[in-house]
């Protein structure tokens, strides 16, 4: 494999494990988290102005309206932002999520890609350069909190610590972090912000250890559309390179 071969293998394995972390906030729909935060608190009088809910309850009903998703889709644009190599890029396209474990990451510009798991094997296509990545999608005792939480089988309640994140001074939004209570390997924290007047997700966010920042914001959401199983099988390309588990096959 050459040099250019192997900086996309590692790249592409960051923004895999990105791509995850990211759906974990993404199959929340933001609606939920805004009409739980509106809801004043019950009291015996009469309150003049409207009490936020607590971080935990909200998150409490997040993962309820989770529970109910059982496919989505939407527009999404990727901005990458690394610490240590400097670098910025940004990338668009669409997604879907069918669980348990199918996603289908189609990205448009500036490089067409093609991140695929069918709930048992991840397949990530690069045509430009008749390449594909493959490996098995992680057992449920290896996998990270959040690769759970996107299969159905996580609770972010339970694995994560919630709280309130920095809303940047802006008034129009309420913002979610989320602290993994466990430490996880791929990332530190993530972030979900939220329109208050349209109740719509209006940014994601994740951080790593070394200070690189994701933010991937979604739009044209679509919850349970009922998703084909095909749109979540992958056939390789004749002629294409076939990188599985980092050897080449």
């Amino acid at each position: 494999m050459g040099v250019e071969s192997l900086r996309r293998s590692l790249i592409c394995r960051v923004e895999t494990v990105a791509l995850a972390t990211a759906v974990v906030a993404a199959l929340l729909p933001a609606w939920a988290v805004a009409a739980v935060a509106l809801q004043p608190l019950q009291s015996q009088q009469v309150q003049t102005t409207p009490v936020m809910a607590p971080a935990a309850d909200i998150a409490a009903e997040l993962q309820r309206r989770y529970d109910g998703i059982r496919d989505f889709s939407a527009d999404f644009t990727q901005i990458y932002e690394g610490a240590l190599l400097r670098r910025k890029a940004k990338e668009s396209g669409t997604v879907y999520v069918k669980k348990p474990g199918k996603m289908r990451w189609e990205y448009k510009t500036p490089e067409q890609k093609l991140f695929i798991s069918d709930g048992r094997t991840m397949f990530m296509y690069f045509p430009a350069d008749r390449q594909v990545m493959t490996n098995p999608v992680p057992e449920e005792d290896q996998a990270t909190s959040a690769i759970l939480f996107l299969m159905g089988k996580g609770d972010i309640t339970r694995d994560f610590a919630i709280r309130f994140g920095d809303d940047r001074g802006e008034a129009a939004v309420y913002v979610l972090r989320l602290d993994p209570r466990l430490r996880q390997a791929e990332y530190d924290w993530l972030q979900v912000t939220v329109d208050r007047t349209t109740l719509q997700i209006r940014e994601l966010a994740w951080g790593d250890a070394q200070g690189g920042r994701s933010t991937i914001m979604l739009s044209n959401f679509k919850e349970n559309p009922g998703l084909a199983d095909k749109m979540f099988q992958f056939a390789i390309p004749r002629g294409t390179e076939v990188i599985a588990g980092g050897k080449t096959l």
